[in-house]
Formats: structure tokens, sequence, C-alpha cells
């Protein structure tokens, strides 16, 4: 059975490992001159640094289907960081996230006296849910829309809260709202709105605490090396510079994929585009008429710096004076950020493989609109203003230490496929989570698959590679039932 890849995104390479571990012929195409998709390096002058995701959560998900695709820990280094993060708010006050229960509870009581009895409940709360949700949603497909709405899954989902969203269910734990923006900022790792989005995701920053933050050595994008290098020892033929156009369909099946004008035909499609996006390879009559909203996108600055922050924290948040209009700005009225909150990735104090020898890099992440309502060509002083905050508050001589700098907005992230610029897949909004979000089976051509950051689970490196488990066992299961109905026919 020959199956064809359309791009080498972490979904698409997770998928062409484990379906050639079980035989399959695989063929994968990525139009661009590289793989990894999000996963990618920016590098100049001796200096690297993560273009995309930086943040390494779920560690044994990740590892666990790692080691499922045929990578063992030998060829990787994971890192624990501890003290997680650093916030840093406008008013001065700061707090730090530990590993240690304890030690977050000692936390909290210096800097935020009275939510230490919220702080534990939540997390007795948030494990019976984690545990809950991880069982019925991010191990379950929903291409068969019946196995989602059964009476167990109903309730759970009132016991997951979805019915609120993640700033107001923490209302019931935190009193303070500089600790509530704590515990709800992680819905923007996936580009959603704190304000809005479902109370299940409130599970991420549980499982900052229970699970760890971790940082992968070399950088997250090295992981893309360590895939291709497996892909090509196992046979999987990987072709780049490979423009996949359309789908080619015959009845309520796909027979090939239109690759830089070409016909390649094979038994089984995946597609592992941002899906908005990949979607329009698809004929529109074997499409569900959907519209979409996308997620949040981000400014993302990049420097070279002649120095290295000894005492900084690898992961540090600079709170703006009002989240809650940050917020705004991003996802209702699409402007500009007044006072923005930024997330800053220093590596260099843990991993001195990214510079020249006492040099280091810097990262720097603002939430911003998806979208074209901005003019990005025209947002230098923003710029500016950003790497402002990031000196007074955190970095101080920084313009001096700069030897190189770069910018990415919106504007490049549209231009590489995204959906509107969105950095991070469609919003995870509540009609586009569990069932609502597109799945593993997103048409009605019945040898179609996907995966992605679109694709239900989500967004998220260990979540996409779990979606992209999914898949596999679609595809796995849809051959299996096809050889016993032959063996059926043929009896």
């Amino acid at each position: 059975m020959k199956i064809a890849i359309a791009g080498g995104g972490i979904g698409g390479l997770i998928s062409a490992l484990m379906l050639r571990k079980k035989g399959y012929e695989v063929s994968l195409f990525e139009k661009r001159d590289r793989l990894g998709g999000r996963l990618a390096f920016t590098e100049e002058q001796g200096y690297r640094i993560d273009e995309g995701p930086t943040i390494v959560l779920l560690p044994e998900m990740l590892t666990s289907i790692l080691n499922e695709a045929g990578i063992s820990r030998d060829q990787y280094e994971l890192i624990n960081i501890n003290p997680l993060y650093k916030l840093h708010f406008k008013d001065g006050s700061s707090y730090t996230k530990y590993n240690s229960i304890e030690r977050q509870i000692q936390e909290i009581k210096e800097n935020f006296p009275g939510n230490e009895e919220g702080f534990v409940q939540f997390m007795k709360d948030m494990e019976i849910r984690f545990n809950l949700g991880k069982d019925q949603f991010l191990e379950k497909s929903f291409h068969d829309k019946r196995t989602f709405w059964t009476r167990n899954n109903l309730k759970t989902l009132v016991h997951l809260k979805a019915y609120k969203s993640v700033n107001n269910s923490l209302k019931a734990y935190f009193q303070d709202e500089r600790i509530r923006q704590a515990y709800s900022l992680q819905t923007l790792y996936i580009g959603g709105n704190p304000l809005d989005s479902p109370a299940l995701y409130s599970l991420i920053s549980f499982s900052e605490h229970k699970h760890g933050i971790y940082y992968l050595k070399g950088g997250y994008a090295s992981l893309v090396t360590v895939l291709e290098n497996a892909l090509l020892n196992s046979g999987v033929k990987v072709m780049k510079n490979a423009n996949v156009e359309r789908v080619v369909t015959e009845g309520d099946q796909a027979a090939a994929l239109i690759v830089n004008g070409e016909e390649v035909k094979a038994d089984a499609f995946v597609l592992n585009g941002d899906f908005p996006g990949a979607s329009k390879m698809i004929p529109k009559e074997s499409m569900p008429a959907r519209n979409y909203t996308a997620s949040s996108s981000c400014v993302l600055l990049y420097f070279g710096l002649d120095k290295v922050y000894t005492d900084s924290p690898v992961h540090q948040f600079f709170m703006g004076s009002n989240f809650q209009q940050h917020m705004k700005e991003i996802f209702e009225t699409k402007e500009v950020p007044s006072d923005p909150s930024i997330y800053a990735f220093h590596p260099s104090v843990i991993d001195s493989s990214l510079a020249p020898e006492g040099h280091g890099v810097l990262y720097a992440l603002v939430p911003v609109p998806s979208g074209s309502s901005i003019n990005w060509g025209e947002q230098e002083g923003f710029v500016e203003k950003v790497i402002d905050q990031l000196e007074e508050r955190g970095f101080p001589g920084l313009r001096k230490s700069i030897q190189w700098k770069k910018v990415r907005t919106p504007d490049d992230k549209e231009m590489e496929g995204l959906f509107q610029g969105g950095s991070f897949g469609i919003a995870p909004t509540l009609f586009q989570s569990g069932v609502f979000r597109p799945q593993v089976k997103p048409s009605k051509l019945t040898n179609v698959y996907a995966a992605g950051a679109s694709i239900h689970p989500g967004g998220g490196i260990p979540i996409v590679m779990q979606g992209a488990k999914l898949m596999v066992s679609a595809i796995l299961s849809d051959h299996q039932n096809k050889e016993r109905e032959g063996v059926s026919l043929s009896g």
C-alpha cells in the first residue's frame, strides 16, 4: 500500500515514520527546501535560535510518541527547566513558577497571600480533569461524530466546565487578577483568548507544574534533523521543493496528487498543511462548507548578543499594565497592542552551542492579531517599543549588546501559508475544539487523511504528534476493514 504525504511539518514527519514502521511505502512531499514546518531555526553570523516553538510541554507524551516512531532517547536531550519561568507585572510585583508544589505554595504565600488554598484546590481538581480529558479527548478521534456524542463524553465536558472560559473558571481558585493571568495566559501558546477559550485549556497551566517544562538541547528545531535522518534511514522517499497543487479524485476517493505539475498516484493521502489552506487542494464538493476563525498571531524578534545574561531565567513574561485590554486588541478590535505583554526566551543561559563563545541569543514574542487589519510594514515604532521594554524590565544594556536582529510579523506567517497569518492553526474556541475541529478524516473522500495544528486534538508539538498518531490509527483501521471486506467478498 502506497501512501503520499503532502507537507513536511511535525505531523507529516511523525506520520511518515509511523506508517513506514507498519510496512507501508511512504512518499513525503514538502514545498519548501527544508522539513519541519514551524519547527525551524533562524541562523546568522554563527548564532542559531528557534524560530517557532520554544517551550517543551508534555514530555512523557513527546518521548512516548517519538519512541513509537522509532526515535530513541539517546538521539536527543531534554533538559528540565526549574524554575519554570518568571512573570513580571507592571506594578513591580512578580511571580515565579516552580516544579515543586511546596515551593509554589511558599511563592504564593510571599507574593499573593490568601491564594494558597485556591492553588492547592486548583491542582487537585485539574489532576482529575487532566486524566479525564486525556482519556476522552486527547487520545480519541471523532471523525465518526457518533463517538463524541455519548453520555460519558457529555458528562466529562460538564466536569471539565467547557461552558466556562479559562479566565472565569480561575475565579473559583484565585482572588488576585495577577495570579489569574499567570494561570490563563497559557492559552496563548496555542493562539487562544484566555478570556474566551473553554476552561478545559486550563489544563495547560496545570501540566506545567505536574509534568514540567523542558528544553531540547540545541533548540527544539534540532529535532527535525533527528527525524529527517530517521526518515531517510527507514526508506521514506522525501522530496523537497515539491509543491502539492491539488488532489485528483475519482468518485468518493482520491486517486493522485498533482506535484510540481505531475501526477503522483497512491492508495491513501495525508494532508499536513495548515488545514484551512490545505483543504483548498480538495474539490469543493468533497469538503463540508466551513468558515474558520484563525488563532492569534505574533510579532517575533530574534537577537544575536555579544553577552549572556547569566542571571536571567530561560523563560520570562513581561506583563502589560492591562492584560484584558491586550486581549481585546488581539481578538476583538484587531489593532496594534498599546501596552502588550511580552514573552522572552534566553536559552543561552543553559546552552552555549547557540552562539559564539561568550555570546548569546534572545527571542521575544508579542501576541498580536491575525488577519489583514494592520500594515506591519509601518510598525517599526512598535518593534522599538518592545525592545525598550525588554531593556528596561529584564535585559539592561540590551541595545548595546545587539549584534544582529531579525523581525517576523503576521505577514511573514501568511506568506508561508498559515491561515490569515495566525501562528497556531485555527483558534481553540469552543466550536473549533473536540468534535467541532477538523478531524483526521476531514472530507468526504474515504482515503484522504490530515494531521497538523488545525486538526483535532489541536496545536502544540506533542499534541500535533498525538494527532498524527490518531491519524495513523485511522489509516490502519481502514486498511484492515478493507482487507476483511475483501476476504468476505472472495469467500
